[in-house]
C-alpha cells in the first residue's frame, strides 16, 4: 500500500456542478477587439480594391490568342449539344454503333448453348 500514500481522498471536484465550483467564465468582448476587427475588414477591403486596380495581364500576344480560341471552341461545341435533342443524340449513336464492326460485339456467354 506504498504506492498509495501520495494519493488523493477527497472526492473529485467536476466543472459546472452548481455550487463546488464557479464552472467556466464566460468571456466578455472587449471595445478593443471589436475595433480591431473593424480596421481588419476595413484594410481587407482597401487590399481588395488595390488589387484590381494594379492587376496587370502578363500574358503573352499569342497565349491571349489562344485563351480567346479555345472559348470560342467551347461555344461552338456547347451550343453544337444544344443544338440535338435526346432522341437526336440516341439515333447519332446508333449509326455509329451499326458502322462498327461485329469484332467490337460483346459476345454472348452461355454454359447451356
Amino acid at each position: 500500500m506504498s504506492e498509495y500514500t501520495a494519493a488523493q481522498r477527497s472526492s473529485l471536484k467536476l466543472k459546472g456542478l452548481g455550487n463546488i465550483s464557479a464552472g467556466k467564465k464566460k468571456k466578455k468582448k472587449d471595445k478593443e477587439s471589436k475595433h480591431r476587427l473593424e480596421q481588419v475588414v476595413t484594410s481587407q477591403k482597401d487590399e481588395e480594391v488595390k488589387t484590381k486596380k494594379a492587376y496587370v495581364d502578363k500574358r503573352t500576344p499569342a497565349q491571349v490568342a489562344f485563351d480567346k480560341m479555345q472559348e470560342k471552341r467551347q461555344m461552338e461545341r456547347i451550343l453544337n449539344k444544344a443544338s440535338k435533342t435526346h432522341k437526336l443524340r440516341v439515333e447519332d449513336f446508333n449509326r455509329h454503333l451499326d458502322n462498327l464492326t461485329e469484332h467490337y460485339d460483346i459476345p454472348k456467354v452461355s454454359w447451356t448453348k
